[in-house]
């Protein structure tokens, strides 16, 4: 849809979206110089800390942009360093493993509180300069050129703004509303997200066990704690909901395996659906879509929000270096800068789901070959590992 702007626009950015991706997105750009303008459509929640509570694993390259935000020092402390992945097939021998001195680093990744690091990214934009927030505010339409894009809001106001980040969701009403396209995929599968205790926990080492059904992650957390996430078809994952926490305990170790010992107390659990997202398009007219309102992927190998942190810190360096009256190159510089990254990453994880729930024979053989053979040819698992790690094929 076109739109006649206005000579003087309210504000240079917008941002629809305020969770983790938009706010990270007004962080990166705080001091800039730019007018920005976040809009969230519900009040995020204060959340009190527990034990079992979900945690969101960052990568390496995501830590360093963590770092660049000036975020790192304040969620350090309840993040968990990753030191070495274990990666193996149930029922088969074959197992790899990526350390982080493979890779000269102190650690591959981090598990962290979801809630500390959302609580921590929402105030530091409330904090940050040159940021204006609106919150609960709803857009109920968006209206776009070249020009600049047109917001209005459910109480009746209306924004100008000369670009908008759409970080919004997977269902981004953003991307509906300019009428692009979204490539959908149904696992038939759900995760279910909890906590466990376990009698011997190795610190530093991150677990995930591929099965017919979907593959079984356990993540370190402080302690004798552990983050688990079982993905299973979605009616066995209704099944295993509604099981006891004694009968699910001891059907998730089974399937995990003892490396851990025994699993010793269960958390709260909690369930989701698994689809895939994905825009058709990472640009229209003055408009870019960021974090999950781009792609929303599988949570095998965790790159989800990992390549929403690499759209920001691409997104807020064009807008850095690019002069504001040619900011109406910056969609397509974006999308040109973005399209591998995220073609690679949502092709990378849909590729692990489609090998490792297939149950024909033949390709079990070759998923047992694949996995001794990372650890045999030292090209394929460096190239495997900097994906993983958030660099791709950069390193």
């Amino acid at each position: 849809m076109s739109t006649t702007p206005r000579a003087t626009p309210d504000v240079d950015l917008a941002i629809v979206g305020g969770g983790l991706v938009g706010a990270s997105l007004a962080v990166a750009l705080s001091g800039k110089g730019f007018r920005v303008l976040l809009i969230e459509a519900a009040q995020p929640p204060a959340i009190a800390p527990q034990w079992d509570e979900r945690c969101i694993a960052l990568n390496a390259r995501s830590q360093h942009i963590v770092q660049q935000l000036g975020l790192w020092p304040r969620v350090q402390a309840e993040a968990v360093a990753i030191t070495a992945t274990h990666i193996s097939e149930r029922g088969r021998f074959g197992m790899a493993q990526f350390t982080a001195a493979e890779a000269g680093l102190e650690a591959l990744g981090h598990n962290l509180p979801l809630r500390h690091i959302g609580q921590t990214v929402w105030q530091a934009a409330q904090q940050a300069e040159g940021v204006q927030i609106r919150a609960p505010a709803a857009v109920t339409a968006v209206t776009a050129s070249d020009q600049g894009v047109e917001l209005r809001l459910a109480d009746g106001q209306t924004v100008h703004a000369r670009l908008l980040a759409a970080a919004d969701g997977a269902q981004s009403a953003v991307r509906r509303a300019l009428n692009i396209a979204a490539e959908l995929h149904d696992y038939r599968q759900s995760a279910i997200v909890t906590a466990i205790r376990v009698q011997r926990p190795r610190a530093g080492v991150a677990y995930e066990r591929f099965t017919p059904d979907g593959p079984i992650a356990v993540l370190p957390k402080p302690g004798d704690a552990c983050s688990l996430i079982w993905t299973l078809p979605t009616a066995a994952a209704e099944r295993a909901m509604a099981l006891a926490d004694e009968v699910f305990l001891a059907e998730a170790a089974a399937c995990f395996g003892g490396r851990l010992g025994q699993w010793t107390a269960l958390g709260r659990r909690q369930c989701y659906p698994l689809l895939r997202t994905v825009s058709t398009r990472l640009s229209a007219p003055s408009t870019m879509f960021v974090g999950n309102a781009a792609h929303a992927l599988h949570p095998v190998a965790a790159q989800g929000f990992n390549l929403g942190l690499r759209d920001v810190a691409a997104l807020a360096e064009l807008l850095q270096v690019c002069p504001l009256a040619q900011w109406a190159d910056v969609p397509a510089r974006y999308a040109a800068a973005r399209t591998q990254d995220a073609e690679r990453t949502a092709g990378f994880t849909h590729s692990l789901v489609g090998l490792f729930s297939n149950r024909w024979p033949g390709l079990a053989s070759a998923r047992h070959l694949g996995l001794l053979g990372l650890n045999l040819l030292p090209g394929l698992k460096r190239e495997v590992m900097w994906q993983n790690l958030g660099y791709g094929r950069q390193a």
